[in-house]
């Protein structure tokens, strides 16, 4: 592994991004579900929009007019890889909507061997990684028809996550994040148990359940899986996104609307939770924002800790948030960046061990290959000991990881 000449830590990233095989899961199901279960086909692209947070591909038939990419077929979805899942190493003004095969994006976006090259090129020692066709908490089979095959599609999924991404090649480099069957509560805290005793310490969630149709974290609908998740120390992994809906302004807002306000789901998201008295129910639980930034966290605890000392009477929580919410937020909740020179400045109202630091690639934002040098420069101002906490200190602790930073679980040789 390439250290640099460099006293910046290795980077612990708790934010990047698989995208998988074509096999993943041909490789895995069942031979009757195979002819639905998801896989690639190569095809035109009709039509694709990305307006107002919502993403509309239509997929073209074999033949007809416009540019060929690879899509996933599962039952009637139909999802394009498009250079927004894999843009790393484009030039920022080529990185468009467009559709892409397998051929055309960067290896390290699938193939293990060339995500550790990558890693080490970025001074990134391991890495946590969410998915893409499954969509960031694994919407996709919640969305579906069958959900025999919804979770057997879970299942192979956390299964090529754990013995192969994660596996012995990846030399503990590599960290899981496995799914969860979303619409059933006591079915999610058996995979999360199941992979709990693999090793696993983190699973991902939706920021806000109920845009999926889901019930909130304001019921007792999601208490078997919180428990597992505390009573196994798997952290609860919330990505920008993964209630299917992007923040916006208007149906015909421009993307880059959008872009600016990713983080607004996350700050919804956090006051849900520390509003619930989820915290208080269950002590062990931990939750972390992936790609939601932190500059605005100190306000919103400002704010939360105003309505629950002043209105918390009329406000429906007396009776089940009993101690300030920057309290709970301290002992319960992480925020992730790539790229806030605010926040970091704004350190102490937010908490230093509250802090992980991540690169997002191979997305568009990612910060690869100079996710070092950024960091240098906005932390710059800060004690080692503290740059030390935040680029990998925190991660250490938070998933399980051992001392030199791999995952325990990875069979590192």
């Amino acid at each position: 592994m390439d250290t640099h000449d460099s006293s910046f830590p290795l980077i612990i990233s708790v934010d990047d991004h698989t995208v998988e095989p074509a096999t993943v899961w041909q490789d895995r199901l069942p031979e009757k579900y195979r002819d639905v279960g998801p896989r690639i086909v190569r095809a035109p692209v009709k039509e694709m929009t990305f307006l107002g947070g919502r993403f509309k591909p239509v997929m073209g038939r074999p033949g007809d007019d416009g540019p060929v990419g690879d899509w996933w077929v599962y039952e009637d979805l139909r999802r394009p890889l498009t250079r927004l899942d894999t843009a790393v190493g484009y030039d920022r003004d080529e990185i468009r909507l467009e559709v892409i095969t397998y051929e055309q994006m960067r290896p390290g976006s699938y193939d293990v061997p060339a995500r550790l090259a990558d890693m080490d090129v970025n001074h990134v020692q391991s890495a946590l990684c969410f998915p893409t066709f499954p969509r960031f908490c694994g919407q996709t089979f919640t969305e579906a028809k069958d959900h025999e095959l919804g979770l057997l599609c879970v299942r192979a999924y956390n299964d090529w996550m754990l013995e192969e991404w994660c596996g012995p090649d990846a030399h503990g480099r590599l960290i899981p994040l496995p799914l969860i069957p979303l619409w059933d509560a006591e079915l999610a805290a058996a995979e999360v148990r199941r992979n709990a005793a693999r090793g696993a310490r983190a699973v991902a969630f939706s920021e806000i359940p109920p845009y999926l149709g889901l019930p909130s974290i304001h019921t007792d609908g999601w208490d078997p899986f919180l428990a597992a998740c505390a009573e196994t120390g798997t952290v609860v992994a919330m990505h920008i996104g993964s209630s299917s809906r992007m923040p916006s302004t208007s149906a015909d807002a421009p993307p880059a609307v959008g872009s600016t306000i990713t983080y607004a789901n996350c700050c919804f998201s956090m006051v849900d939770w520390l509003m619930s008295g989820k915290f208080e129910q269950f002590p062990g639980l931990k939750v972390m924002y992936a790609e939601g930034q932190i500059g605005w966290i100190p306000y919103i605890l400002e704010r939360a800790d105003v309505v629950w000392e002043e209105n918390r009477g009329w406000g429906g929580v007396a009776d089940k948030v009993h101690r300030p919410p920057s309290e709970l937020f301290a002992e319960h909740v992480y925020g992730c960046f790539f790229d806030d020179a605010f926040g970091l400045r704004n350190l102490d109202s937010i908490g230093v061990g509250n802090v992980l630091y991540e690169t997002d690639y191979p997305h568009s934002d990612s910060t690869w290959p100079k996710s070092r040098e950024v960091g240098e420069a906005q932390m710059g101002h800060l004690e080692p000991e503290v740059v030390e906490r935040i680029v990998r200190g925190n991660a250490i602790e938070l998933l399980g990881l051992t001392d030199e930073g791999l995952w325990p679980g990875g069979g590192a040789r």
